[in-house]
Parts: C-alpha cells; sequence; structure tokens
C-alpha cells in the first residue's frame, strides 16, 4: 500500500496545509480517507480528478467532509457534459442529508446519488476494492469512525477524530503504520472525548503494539513539535508529524 498525506491540518486550513485527507493506493485502486476543506485542491496534485475508486468519511464535521460538496460539482456537471458514474462513498448515517443540506442549493434532493453511492458505515468488516477494512466507532460528539484498511498481509489504522478510545487501541492491535490525530496539547487542554494530544496518541500507539506512529490533524495554532515530544516520551517506536505531500509505503 501507498500512503499519501493530501492534508493534515486539524479544524481548519493552515498557510501549508488542507484539513484531513488521505489517499491509500494498492493494486491501481485509490481509496480517498476524507476530504476536509481545501483538500480537493491538493488532492489533484496526486490523482486525475476523476481518479478516485472510493471514499471513506470518517464523520461529517467540515474539516473532514466538507469539500465533498465542491467533488459534487465535479462530478455532476462534468466538463465534457457526461455526468460521472456513482463512486461508493462509505460515511455515518445521514452522510447524503449532511453533504446536500451543506451544498445548500442542488437540482433535486436526490442529486448527489447519481455521482455518490451512499454506504452507511456501522462497526463492521467488509472490502473496499482490493482492501479489507474494519470499521470501530470512536469518541467524538458527533458518530465517528476510526478504520484499518489491510492488504498484502500489511496494515494502516486511521483514528479519525476521538478521544481516548479502547475501540481505537484494539483497530490498531499490531498495525504496521498508525495515523493518528493528536489535536490536543497535553497539560492544556482537556475535554473527554474529543480529541487527543500528543502523549495519548503516543499511549495508544504504545498499547496497541503498532510499529510506526504518524501524528496528524494538529490545528494551526498547536505547537506539532511539542506534540511529537510528547508523542516521543511514551512511544518507543517511530514517530513522525504528517507533513502534506509526503507518501509512505506500507
Amino acid at each position: 500500500m501507498k500512503l499519501t498525506v493530501v492534508g493534515c491540518s486539524g479544524s481548519f486550513p493552515s498557510a501549508e496545509s488542507a484539513c484531513s485527507s488521505y489517499l491509500v493506493e494498492a493494486d491501481g485502486f485509490r481509496l480517498l480517507l476524507d476530504m476536509g476543506n481545501g483538500a480537493l485542491g491538493e488532492l489533484q496534485r496526486h490523482c486525475g480528478l476523476y481518479d478516485l475508486d472510493a471514499i471513506f468519511l470518517s464523520h461529517l464535521h467540515a474539516d473532514h467532509c466538507i469539500d465533498m460538496c465542491a467533488y459534487f460539482v465535479a462530478r455532476y456537471y462534468r466538463h465534457d457534459g457526461g455526468r460521472c458514474d456513482p463512486i461508493p462513498v462509505y460515511g455515518p448515517e445521514g452522510t447524503e442529508h449532511r453533504l446536500t443540506t451543506a451544498y445548500a442549493d442542488t437540482p433535486t434532493a436526490s442529486s448527489m446519488s447519481e455521482v455518490f453511492d451512499f454506504h452507511t458505515v456501522k462497526p463492521s468488516t467488509f472490502d473496499i476494492g482490493p482492501f479489507t477494512v474494519h470499521t470501530e466507532r470512536v469518541a467524538h460528539p458527533v458518530e465517528a469512525y476510526g478504520i484499518r484498511v489491510e492488504h498484502g498481509g500489511k496494515s494502516l489504522t486511521y483514528s479519525g477524530d476521538t478521544g481516548v478510545s479502547p475501540a481505537l487501541t484494539e483497530l490498531a492491535r499490531d498495525t504496521d503504520l498508525f495515523l493518528c490525530e493528536a489535536a490536543f496539547t497535553h497539560g492544556k487542554e482537556s475535554i473527554p472525548d474529543l480529541h487527543l494530544n500528543g502523549r495519548e496518541a503516543g499511549e495508544t500507539a504504545t498499547r496497541a503494539g503498532a510499529r510506526r506512529l504518524v501524528l496528524t490533524h494538529i490545528p494551526p495554532w498547536t505547537d506539532p513539535q511539542v506534540n511529537l515530544a510528547d508523542a516521543q516520551a511514551v512511544f518507543d517506536g517511530p514517530v513522525s508529524l504528517a507533513v502534506p505531500r509526503l507518501s509512505y509505503d506500507i
């Protein structure tokens, strides 16, 4: 598998990065994990506008899904006059309604489903193209899911947005790369079931036995170097910060 960071800023885009979006590729199949603010423009650096094969939305906060509205425009009003076939979109209950409401003026109430084939995510195991994926509900104010993507004996686990979550620890058990949010700063913010800080991300990786930890979803007002140091203090494996346009072979 190849993982490419399309965007990794938390809450709102930074001057350097779009919000959460990650491209996972294997066997010619392209799965996008989240499409937050600014992600659609950045995505086109890495693949063609119509070359995605499936999309997974961890939850329905704008910094993880709002560019789906722009992608709807690109697929519905395709410049050559031929509307795109529906692409599978996996998201929480109510994803179609949420995106239709956010767009505010789709031609009809069902226009989104003409270019997006919506599938409701629950805790489960299923296939997306060549990938076997496992999803688990994590700790966030809205319905939110972490996802584990497996292919060729390797695994990638993406936390989505979450506070400390036993379900996330099990999802990341022995994973090869753990892409984990670290939006808060240890000793500064302490709001249960909302976000992790760097130390909590490192502790989760340690409990899970993850082989590598990549911290992501760090907002512009949070010092990433503090979160990196906090994670390194409690996790013995390799730890790094997600960087836009950086790719990992898994």
